[in-house]
């Protein structure tokens, strides 16, 4: 058995699909793990440190894709541009493992089944206590969140604590985190750390005691929230009129921040909008928003994508990949997520087990046997859902 991690290609990727730490325990498995040459450099780890775990480092691209039975990546298929070479080397029989974004490209996925690869997307790992040891999704957000504060407080013409000091007084900046998520709550619990006044609000009425064991104020609307749940703990796509009434509310709230950090994302939609226009308008110049939902529009109604919007003196920040700043341990904890998924497909002699039974293998796998299985690929896709399902 042969696993493949090859240089990352898309922009900005920084992230590696494996660390040292996961080919060590793969290699004491007997699988031979190949790395391109240079693949850990922007994540900081290097080779050497490849090679002492005991993988086989591999100048060639085409020659790791070829040669790989399970090709491992962080953006596969479907994530962008660019990965028609590497389909091109692919051959029948081949696994793909990576983040695919199989909810908006869900295409990208027909001409990997047309080859014969198994597919596995990242972002399908079903949210059970079973698969919580690879849930991509979740080790990503709590790093978003983590760093989403940081971006904030570097913008911010205030410090975040506050602090007694012979010169005076200063007072805390206040902090306000919408949609208490993975990510949310991550930020809440960074900006308390911090020293920040940290309030949050969620539509969810389950996120209320998450937002208050993580330090931060719950900010409740007088809005009714009992279908705001979706599955898997994401937030349920709301009306337009549901919508409408939670900005008039909100617009008050955000007045009295510094800085708000917006983390709603309807997985495969646009990011619905909470923040308006108008409301930034009656915002205090110097407040800053972090969109962590910018990759899919953002959930402010101003925000651009990788760019700095400033208006009414508010800024707007709409970062795009996020945990790939911070590439060492979004790495690790990435790899973290693969290597328990292989510990799932690999048994203790090194032998494939595809067991199509099991639910987290039958929830990640979009293509398999020459065509797309998953049914709600099929059904995005206009595919009779009970073939292959």
């Amino acid at each position: 058995m042969k696993i493949g991690i090859p240089t990352e290609i898309a922009e900005r990727e920084t992230r590696v699909a494996m660390t040292p730490a996961n080919v060590s325990v793969l290699s004491k498995k007997g699988v031979e793990v190949m790395v391109q040459t240079g693949a850990g450099n922007a994540a900081g780890y290097t080779d050497t440190t490849y090679q002492a775990a005991g993988a086989t480092l591999v100048d060639s691209r085409e020659q790791l894709i070829r040669d790989a039975d399970i090709l491992c990546q962080v953006q596969s298929f479907g994530c962008h541009d660019g990965t028609d070479a590497d389909l091109a080397l692919l051959k029948e029989g081949q696994i793909v493992i990576g983040m695919m974004d199989p909810l908006a490209a869900p295409a990208a996925n027909q001409p990997l089944a047309s080859k014969g690869i198994t597919s596995f997307s990242m972002e399908l790992i079903p949210r059970i206590s079973r698969a919580q040891s690879m849930d991509v999704l979740s080790s990503m957000a709590t790093l978003s969140g983590y760093k989403a504060v940081l971006i904030g407080a570097s913008a911010l013409g205030r410090i975040l604590p506050m602090l007694m000091t012979a010169a005076g007084t200063l007072t805390p900046s206040k902090v306000f985190i919408m949609g208490v998520g993975v990510a949310g709550l991550q930020a809440c619990a960074t900006g308390k750390r911090l020293g920040a006044v940290v309030s949050a609000y969620d539509v969810r009425p389950a996120a209320r005691e998450q937002i208050i064991s993580v330090g931060a104020t719950p900010v409740e609307l007088d809005l009714k929230t009992e279908s705001a749940e979706g599955k898997g703990g994401y937030a349920a796509e709301q009306s337009e009129e549901f919508i409408k009434r939670q900005q008039e509310l909100m617009g008050d709230v955000l007045a009295e921040q510094d800085i708000i950090i917006t983390t709603a994302a309807v997985p495969g939609a646009k990011s619905p909008i909470l923040v308006t226009a108008e409301m930034v308008k009656k915002m205090k110049p110097g407040t800053v928003i972090v969109d962590l939902a910018a990759e899919r529009g953002g959930n402010c109604e101003l925000t651009k994508l990788n760019e700095e919007v400033v208006e009414n003196g508010v800024l707007i920040l709409g970062p795009e990949n996020v945990p790939s700043t911070i590439p060492f341990h979004a790495s690790q904890m990435y790899g973290k997520n693969i290597e328990n998924l292989l510990g799932l497909l690999i048994d203790d002699e090194g032998q494939l087990n595809l067991d199509f039974e099991d639910e987290i293998i039958s929830e990640t796998v979009i293509s398999h046997g020459g065509e797309i299985r998953h049914p709600r690929i099929r059904g995005l896709l206009g595919l009779d859902t009970q073939e292959g399902a």
